[in-house]
């Protein structure tokens, strides 16, 4: 079933698109760099609040409300140009050897954002100006700069592998 959507979205008018018209992929690329730029910064700067390396004169809630949004623009503007540059070559793509890597290092980072979130977050109040977050908050963070860090390193060797 995977292989078939993969199919139908390279055989599409935009996947058409994407490969024949002279400099829209790499557009693409520098627009889908910029989404992750978007993204994985706040986020970084998020987790590294939590694991109390950034600074502590930010509350947690605080650092939640003013770096998550941009996170969010980030993700939809990474999300948006991945499928469009995959368009391009899907099947070629998903056969790398870096794509499961890829897939499954987003769907962990897709994954640790509810359980962060309607998990340890949920009684941020307690914790919020403490000097140490808890442990579920620090795992969270890294569990978050671990899996972004894979997607942007299996998302470069999806050319190379």
């Amino acid at each position: 079933m995977l292989n078939s959507l993969l199919m139908l979205l390279q055989g599409s008018a935009l996947g058409d698109m994407v490969r024949n018209a002279q400099y829209l992929y790499p557009v693409l690329e520098a627009i889908h760099i910029l989404g992750i730029a978007l993204l994985v910064g706040p986020a970084f700067a998020f987790d590294l609040r939590l694991l109390g390396v950034a600074n502590r004169v930010v509350s947690v809630p605080t650092a939640a409300r003013h770096l998550l949004p941009v996170s969010h623009v980030g993700l939809a503007i990474a999300f948006v140009t991945g499928i469009v540059l995959l368009s391009a070559q899907a099947t070629v793509v998903a056969n790398t050897g870096a794509a499961p890597w890829k897939l499954g290092l987003l769907i962990l980072a897709g994954l640790n954002v509810p359980i962060f979130h309607y998990g340890v977050y949920r009684q941020v109040d307690e914790w919020a100006e403490a000097a140490v977050t808890p442990i579920a908050a620090r795992a969270a963070a890294v569990v978050s700069m671990v899996a972004w860090i894979g997607v942007i390193l299996s998302g470069r060797l999806l050319a190379y592998t």
